[in-house]
């Protein structure tokens, strides 16, 4: 038994970050399929298939929101309870809370941990990682517990208050993470509240902190100046402001919904996946909008999912300074071409998945048009959730091609990639020749 339990202790110990990360994912998507296919997670008459059980888990660790069955009608107060867990420990990150519970036994955090933060929250430096996670969990408790308080005032006009408080919670959570789960019933999201002012903004502000990153916040905290800000956070919050804007006004020109409605999926479409009005009810041109917004997604470092603002600060930066002929700067610094490289590879690598995702979904789901699947699958890379109403009509094959798209969208494709051991450069090169572009 010691030979075995020192052989597993080897065989993480010489993995790399990437590949731990996502283990634990997928580990904890493993259990959580586990949780929901127990009786005491199933309510009386409600069948759930193991299919079911795993899209469902993965949908919640991935922080999605895609539901094949219906989560309150499906699930017990157990199973609801193991599907908000699962946000949590999704929006979070496996090492931020694997961390957190190391740091609350009073064991010592290693190099390894400190490590498997830093990829996991996309730091640059080892430095303050400690801290970092105490502030991560302290900032999520506190903007939970406001989203509790707020939602509450809401729900207990129409539920009991017990009810009212479970309702709060799990909302509170999903939001904050950015995952659009409900356990309203009827498949109906927050249509019934679409004119509900007070759940509309608490809604969108949980999504937008959550989709901010935890670092732009703690650096918000300490500045508290737009000046002082470090070009990262600057970056993220000009381009959120300018995609919220943008996006509830071309969603006001081309559907016909109030300017709140509008407001609201245009903070909704970017990783949360929260709906106040029927999406499949959506023109060609407020879907399109949506699938631009899902996948740009949120920043980095947050609950969030899609190639991110700063990739897109970066892109349109780098193209501002190749049509001028100059060096790729924002807010006069420059921006180093490593990143810029990085922020193309991102969005190529995203595209690809998205593409390849898509085509595969049309060949195994042929009655759908091509918008609805695209929206599907750029929905399931970014983490979204929100849905034309096709998510439980899926066969186990395009349904598992979903769950796949969860899954890489949530770890990211750069994640997935350095997942295998590259081998250090050579230092021979072979002899350089140009290639004409463009």
């Amino acid at each position: 038994m010691n030979v075995i339990l020192q052989g597993g202790k080897n065989f993480f110990k010489n993995q790399s970050p990437a590949r731990l990360i996502t283990l634990g994912f997928a580990f904890v998507i493993l259990a959580g399929t586990i949780l929901l296919k127990l009786p005491v997670s199933v309510r009386d008459g409600a069948g759930v298939s193991w299919i079911d059980a795993l899209f469902t888990s993965t949908s919640a660790v991935c922080v999605t929101g895609l539901i094949a069955i219906d989560t309150a009608e499906h699930f017990t107060v157990f199973g609801r309870t193991v599907v908000a867990v699962l946000i949590q420990i999704g929006g979070l990150g496996v090492t931020s809370v694997g961390v957190g519970i190391i740091l609350a036994a009073g064991k010592r955090i290693g190099f390894k941990e400190r490590l498997l933060v830093k990829e996991a929250l996309n730091v640059n430096g080892f430095k303050g990682m400690v801290v970092l996670v105490k502030y991560v969990l302290i900032m999520t408790l506190c903007f939970e517990t406001a989203g509790t308080i707020l939602s509450y005032l809401v729900f207990v006009q129409k539920y009991s208050p017990l009810d009212a408080l479970g309702i709060s919670m799990f909302h509170s959570v999903a939001a904050f993470n950015n995952s659009g789960f409900d356990i309203l019933g009827g498949l109906k999201n927050l249509i019934p509240y679409q004119d509900n002012v007070l759940l509309n903004l608490t809604t969108c502000g949980l999504i937008i902190f959550g989709g901010l990153g935890f670092l732009v916040i703690l650096d918000i905290i300490r500045n508290r100046c737009f000046k002082k800000l470090c070009l990262h956070s600057k970056a993220v919050i000009v381009t959120s402001i300018a995609l919220i804007v943008t996006g509830t006004v071309l969603l006001k020109c081309t559907e016909n919904i109030t300017w709140l409605g509008a407001f609201f999926q245009s903070v909704s479409a970017r990783t949360a996946g929260f709906s106040t009005y029927p999406i499949g009810n959506f023109t060609s041109a407020g879907l399109f909008i949506l699938t631009i917004l899902m996948f740009i997604g949120a920043s980095p470092g947050s609950t969030g999912g899609g190639i991110k603002t700063s990739t897109l600060f970066v892109l349109l930066n780098s193209v501002k300074s190749t049509a001028t002929n100059q060096h790729c700067t924002a807010f006069r610094r420059k921006i180093p071409d490593k990143v810029v490289f990085k922020a193309f590879m991102i969005t190529f690598l995203s595209l690809m998945v998205v593409s390849i995702s898509t085509l595969v979904m049309c060949v195994l789901e042929p009655e759908y048009s091509f918008l609805q699947l695209l929206f599907e699958c750029t929905s399931a890379f970014g983490t979204v959730g929100l849905s034309t109403g096709i998510t439980p009509d899926l066969g186990t094959a395009g349904k598992l091609v979903i769950i796949l798209t969860m899954f890489i969208g949530r770890l990211g494709t750069l994640t997935i990639i350095t997942m295998w051991s590259f081998k250090q450069p050579a230092n021979a090169v072979y002899t350089e020749e140009n290639i004409t572009i463009g």
